[in-house]
């Protein structure tokens, strides 16, 4: 059996689809009779308070931020550049917000990496949809907010750093 992830007040996690907060609180609540331990975390972003149950905390994909190796791996992500499939010309706008949805509410960040990829590889080729726009948002907002804690540098530099991938893109969409 695996072992429970041990939480810490004061530690940052990362919350999916939220980004990474930080552990203010572990407290015991009864509710219907059951007691509960619950982790409160704030959200650094966003400072909005999330309560999450131990016992459930790392089924809903709270986890630790990521560190330098996974970094390396996300980083390789954003660089590839996928061969274009002509299949996925051929599904809707419909489904394919929804599955960009479920990826970024996933919290697993190589899947938010590939969302923001192939979106701003997208804004190349033309001007993203109101949806799409969103979907590029929270997904820069949730790895920026990781890379900077991983990385110890601000938010903003992080963003920089995230659109520093696709700079020749972008001059050549501008064109």
């Amino acid at each position: 059996m695996a072992e429970k992830a041990i939480y810490k007040v004061g530690e940052k996690v990362v919350y999916p689809a939220h980004g990474v907060g930080v552990i203010e609180s572990i407290d015991e609540w009864e509710l219907e009779g059951k007691s509960w331990r619950l982790l409160t975390i704030r959200i650094l972003e966003t400072d909005a308070v999330i309560r999450v149950p131990v016992e459930k905390a790392e089924r809903m994909g709270v986890r630790r931020v990521i560190g330098e190796d996974v970094l390396e791996k996300v980083f390789n992500v954003l660089k590839e550049r996928p061969a274009k499939e002509e299949e996925s010309k051929k599904v809707s706008w419909t489904v394919k917000h929804r599955n960009y949805l479920e990826k970024v509410k996933s919290g697993d960040v190589h899947v938010v990496a590939q969302v923001y990829r192939d979106l701003m590889l997208l804004r190349r080729e033309k001007e993203l949809s109101f949806g799409e726009r969103k979907i590029l948002e929270s997904a820069q907002q949730f790895l920026a907010s990781e890379i900077s804690e991983a990385k110890g540098i601000s938010v903003s530099d992080a963003e920089r750093l995230l659109e520093s991938f696709f700079e020749e893109e972008l001059k050549e969409g501008e064109s």
